[in-house]
């Protein structure tokens, strides 16, 4: 190819030296028509050499390309040197989990019962230990929640299973998970309060967010969010997502019709008489979250089986099991209560929470969300006074509102559960929506099935 711009720059010399262009010379003692003459021989030579008559444009030093080219290089380096920064320190949540022994226990197979009161009784002593073990500690600010999962009993020791939770920066994520650990082996070697556990024991690791959620929400009565405001079920207030993840909605040809609680992957618990005019479960499907419409997740009933002694009409022995056609997938917002144990005892005055989608009044309209309600347990006694319900209530039954009326369960409520956390914040199922005098009158609480002396009749239809 033919550089015409250097032909043009050659050709241009040829043509100017020789009539004293260069040196700022201009040519003296030539007329005008030599002038121009002089300048027509120039252009054509410079046609002649192949290229328009052209003006070169002044190009930027090599140091000053350079140093455009290390300022923009400064400036990236800066920018990606503060975005490492920033994501360094920022707070990541890390999960763990663990093991460790606690030693001189003899065996009772009742530890590996979730509800059981040795489970219940040992977890509680070696929460409390690991809480104050780790808000003591030079970490207490990235600390936010430890757990004993489950127990495994052995010949003389107990195998405590543990999950928890930190937030740190990424940069001092390796020191955290050290001091962690060290803040655990401390603790063993001082021991848990009377208890006498094995620090050579102990194991630990990291896991990530969906094996940690997983492990959680396979247990039972745990919640992934909460909330402590209250307006109207009646007298309740609007349940949060997640809030109360075993609550279902029993619908009859696509309607609401009672609540239940769900206590397994298939099984759920309810009222009887929900079934009163049919109990084919080709009309019934189960579906939960905080919506009855659109349904979060839903299934298919496969069986439901009414307490045999139940009579329609009557209060007694008001209450039933679901079976499902496929196991539901817990997750944060679905997953199963805790069944009490037959002897476990809810003593009056006790605060209990009752959820549903009832009425928000006798005959009155039904609320679009979930509705939860905070109610004390009533001693039977009272729930039978004359002015009460004159001896209706039976040790099947227990009662929960209160007296003065205005919160309670209402139409649509049953089935539902009535619900109470232990000391460590995991709830059980108290009772089951049964019956009442309209909702929230005057010395008419709300009446509900006694899920401790149903728990055996329960464990034999579903094995739970």
């Amino acid at each position: 190819m033919v550089d015409s711009a250097g032909v043009f720059e050659e050709t241009l010399v040829n043509l100017v030296v020789p009539y004293g262009f260069l040196n700022n010379e201009w040519p003296r003692g030539r007329t005008v028509d030599q002038e121009v003459r002089l300048s027509a021989k120039i252009e054509d030579e410079v046609k002649g050499a192949g290229g328009p008559v052209t003006t070169s444009r002044p190009s930027l030093p090599l140091w000053m390309i350079a140093l455009i080219v290390f300022g923009v290089l400064a400036i990236l380096g800066i920018t990606i040197g503060l975005l490492v920064h920033f994501l360094a320190l920022e707070n990541t949540t890390y999960y763990y989990q663990g093991s460790f022994k606690v030693l001189d226990i003899p065996y009772n197979r009742n530890y590996q019962r979730e509800t059981s009161l040795e489970n219940n009784h040992l977890s509680k002593i070696l929460e409390t230990k690991m809480v104050d073990a780790f808000q003591s500690s030079s970490i207490y600010r990235q600390y936010i929640n430890s757990q004993v999962i489950t127990l495994v009993p052995h010949n003389n020791s107990v195998t405590a299973h543990i999950w928890l939770v930190f937030k740190a920066p990424r940069s001092m994520k390796e020191n955290t998970r050290r001091r962690i650990e060290s803040i655990l082996h401390q603790m063993l070697r001082n021991h848990a309060g009377s208890l006498t556990t094995d620090p050579n024991s102990l194991r630990l690791m990291e896991i990530n967010k969906v094996h940690a959620e997983k492990i959680i929400n396979n247990r039972c009565g745990t919640r992934a969010r909460m909330s402590t405001t209250y307006d109207r079920i009646r007298g309740g207030s609007n349940a949060q997502k997640g809030e109360w993840p075993w609550q279902a909605t029993l619908k009859k040809n696509g309607q609401h019709r009672c609540g239940a609680s769900l206590i397994s992957e298939r099984y759920l618990v309810t009222a009887a008489h929900c079934f009163q005019k049919t109990n084919n479960p080709k009309n019934y499907t189960v579906s939960f979250g905080t919506r009855v419409n659109p349904p979060y997740m839903q299934r298919y009933v496969q069986q439901i089986i009414v307490h045999e002694d139940y009579i329609q009409g009557e209060h007694h022995d008001d209450i039933a099991v679901i079976q499902l056609t496929e196991k539901v997938l817990f997750q944060n917002d679905v997953h199963r209560v805790c069944l009490p144990e037959a002897t476990q005892v809810f003593p009056p005055g006790e605060g209990v929470v009752v959820t549903g989608w009832g009425a928000f009044s006798y005959n009155g309209k039904y609320p679009e969300v979930l509705q939860k309600a905070p109610v004390k347990i009533i001693d039977t006694n009272t729930c039978n006074s004359r002015e009460g319900y004159d001896g209706l209530v039976s040790d099947t039954m227990l009662c929960a509102g209160y007296l003065e009326g205005s919160i309670d369960a209402c139409q649509g409520d049953s089935g539902g559960p009535l619900v109470h956390p232990n000391s460590r914040n995991i709830w059980y199922l108290v009772g089951t929506v049964s019956w009442g005098e309209k909702c929230g009158e005057v010395n008419k609480p709300g009446v509900y099935m006694r899920v401790t002396a149903y728990r055996n009749w329960i464990a034999s239809k579903t094995g739970i």
